[in-house]
C-alpha cells in the first residue's frame, strides 16, 4: 500500500515529514532518528487504517452479495426509474439527467460520504433535493446501504418557490400561440387574473377564476 507521507531530515537535522498527495511538509520537531520515525510510522498508520477498516468490510460485505461493493448511484438511479410508470416514469428519467448527480453517479454506494451528498445539494436545485432523497432512501429499502449517508436531520429543507397565477398579458400571449381552436376555447373560459373567488362570465358561461 502507498504512503501517505514520506520521511526526510534538513540540513539543521531536524525530520519532517510530507504529504505525497499535497506536497505540504511539517516538522516533527526532533532530531532523533528513532523517533522520527516512529512518529512516521504512526502517521502514515493513522491514514491507513480507515482504508482497511473498509477494504475488511468490502470483503464481508462481498461474500453476502458479490454486487454490493460494485454498485454505483448510476446503478440506483437506474433501477430506481424501472419502478415506475406512465408520467412519474417520464419525470423519474428527467431528474436522472440533473448534471448535480454527475458528483457521485459513479461513486460506489458503500465509499459515499456525507460531503458527497451535500456537494450534490449544494450544486443542484429543489427538485435535486427532492430525488436525492428518493434514491437514497430507494437504496436503504432495497438493503444497498448498510447504513444511512446523511441521518434524516441533517438533509436541508426543501424550499419551493412562491406561486403566482399568470397575468392578464402572460394569458394573452399564450392564446395568442394556441392552434387548437377546442384547447383555445378552454383556455378562454378559465382566465386566471387576481380574487379568490367564481366569477361567471354571463356572456357565454364560461367560469373565469380569479386568484391573488
Amino acid at each position: 500500500m502507498k504512503y501517505k507521507y514520506r520521511l526526510f531530515q534538513r540540513r539543521t537535522g531536524i525530520f519532517f515529514i510530507q504529504d505525497n498527495e499535497t506536497g505540504r511538509q511539517e516538522s516533527l520537531k526532533t532530531r532523533d532518528k528513532r523517533q522520527a520515525q516512529r512518529l512516521f510510522h504512526a502517521r502514515n498508520e493513522a491514514h491507513q487504517q480507515p482504508a482497511i477498516n473498509l477494504q475488511i468490510a468490502k470483503a464481508y460485505l462481498a461474500a453476502a452479495d458479490s454486487s454490493f461493493v460494485q454498485r454505483t448511484w448510476r446503478d440506483v438511479m437506474a433501477e430506481f426509474v424501472k419502478t415506475k410508470t406512465g408520467s412519474n416514469r417520464t419525470r423519474s428519467e428527467r431528474a436522472v439527467t440533473d448534471e448535480s448527480f454527475d458528483l457521485i453517479r459513479d461513486q460506489h454506494l458503500i465509499e459515499t460520504r456525507p460531503e458527497h451528498f451535500l456537494k450534490v445539494l449544494q450544486k443542484g436545485k429543489v427538485s435535486t433535493n427532492n430525488y436525492l432523497r428518493r434514491f437514497h432512501n430507494f437504496a436503504l429499502d432495497m438493503g444497498w446501504l448498510p447504513w444511512p449517508v446523511l441521518p434524516k436531520k441533517r438533509w436541508p429543507a426543501i424550499h419551493y418557490k412562491e406561486k403566482r397565477a399568470i397575468t392578464w398579458d402572460e394569458h394573452q400571449l399564450v392564446l395568442s400561440g394556441e392552434n387548437n381552436a377546442e384547447l383555445r376555447a378552454f383556455l378562454q373560459c378559465r382566465r386566471i387574473i387576481a380574487m379568490p373567488i367564481w366569477v361567471v362570465n354571463e356572456a357565454n358561461e364560461c367560469p373565469t377564476i380569479w386568484m391573488e
